[in-house]
């Protein structure tokens, strides 16, 4: 029970900690809609998902092994998350479409096109190979039991889950939504630094 209350304490703890997760699903549901946002903090769950197997397998195993791989990784995501900034700021420069033009729940490519970006946002996310390669695997040592390693796994899940959920609901509020249309190309601008600024960390701390 000990075990299962401090993973929970530390992963709710590194949930909460700002990211390109969190930036993805808050900017998701203020620019576009909760369903979008939904399929975004989906595709951030399933990284997560893979993230979390891969650690329960022995990732941390596997990265002493092979320390280029952590370097190519960390590399291959700063320069994912410096696209995903570039972008953000291409669309900063040229907000000219009226929002309801730019939400689009509907459009099932839009939704797919969402979960596809949050997938790639967490599994090119660093953050998420250090903590599972590293904190994570502090507290899931070989002598743990099949069935705990599950019941880890299902923990994990479960808080993934509800937290992206709620930052899903929260950004997509009506209040929230108005706020964004009035100071749309700041908010989109400063997203687009902040991914870009972390994959340009990322790339740079590989050769420093």
């Amino acid at each position: 029970m000990t075990l299962f209350l401090t993973v929970a304490v530390v992963q709710l703890v590194a949930l909460a900690t700002p990211g390109p997760d969190f930036f993805f699903v808050s900017q998701t549901a203020v620019s576009r809609s909760r369903k979008e946002a939904m399929y975004a903090a989906m595709g951030i769950f399933s990284g997560v998902m893979v993230w979390a197997a891969i650690a329960l397998l022995g990732l941390h195993i596997l990265l002493q092994q092979m320390a280029w791989l952590h370097s190519l990784i960390v590399v291959c995501g700063g320069a994912y998350l410096c696209w995903m900034g570039v972008s953000l700021l291409r669309s900063a420069f040229s907000k000219s479409l009226p929002q309801e033009n730019m939400v689009s729940g509907a459009d099932t490519s839009h939704n797919s096109h969402s979960f596809l970006r949050g997938l790639f946002t967490n599994l090119s996310n660093p953050k998420a190979l250090i903590y599972f390669g590293s904190v994570f695997s502090v507290f899931v040592g070989d002598d743990i039991a099949g069935s705990t390693r599950w019941g880890l796994f299902a923990l994990i899940a479960l808080e993934t889950l509800i937290w992206f959920t709620l930052v899903a609901f929260i950004f997509a509020l009506p209040v929230m939504r108005s706020g964004y249309q009035r100071v749309a190309k700041w908010i989109d601008g400063i997203a687009g630094a902040l991914f870009a600024g972390f994959g340009l960390h990322l790339i740079t701390s590989r050769f420093y």
